[in-house]
């Protein structure tokens, strides 16, 4: 199972060369969404949704709706060709993603597995803490996606680091 995270910066690029089988882009509200030739909406998620933790005046947090349309989204992929994920700098909203990806096509393996498995591959990874516990209450893990998120720690801040590598989160396939 292969789960490709990048920025917004590589995403064109990496749909065109990798050519996933569906991509998921989290951007601001007002940003302009990459044009992906041959990705309608049944194989492009679009979501604006700001990259915060917390309600706060002004901004647009993640809610519940949001997270049944990645669910629902993510849990369409069949898995023979890769998912790309996306937000603009590949650190919070899309390792969030990508490690909620993991989990809900692997319903029997241990979250800290999955979250290690983020972990090593990519080190500036710091998944948005809203996303987890929103898709961790969905997915009716009792805790254990928030557990594990928090057991790896935070990435460098974003300000230090820019723009993440875009990597691979390979987690083995058990359903």
């Amino acid at each position: 199972m292969d789960i490709i995270v990048c920025p917004l910066s590589r995403a064109s690029e990496i749909a065109r060369d990798r050519k996933p089988a569906r991509v998921v882009s989290l951007l601001d509200p007002g940003s302009r969404f990459p044009i992906l030739d041959g990705y309608g909406f049944d194989r492009h998620l679009r979501l604006e949704i700001h990259d915060i933790e917390a309600e706060s005046e002004g901004m647009d947090a993640l809610c519940d709706k949001r997270m049944s349309a990645i669910l629902d989204f993510v849990g369409g992929w069949e898995r023979s060709d890769p998912i790309l994920i996306h937000c603009y700098a590949g650190i919070s909203r899309s390792t969030a993603t990508a490690y909620i990806t993991a989990c809900a096509h692997n319903p029997d393996q241990d979250e800290e597995e999955i979250a290690l498995a983020l972990r090593a591959a990519s080190s500036t990874a710091s998944p948005n803490r809203r996303f987890i516990a929103l898709a961790d209450a969905a997915l009716g893990r009792g805790g254990r996606m928030t557990r594990a998120i928090e057991s790896i720690g935070r990435g460098p801040p974003w300000y230090e680091v820019g723009e993440a590598n875009p990597f691979m989160l390979n987690v083995r396939r058990t359903t």
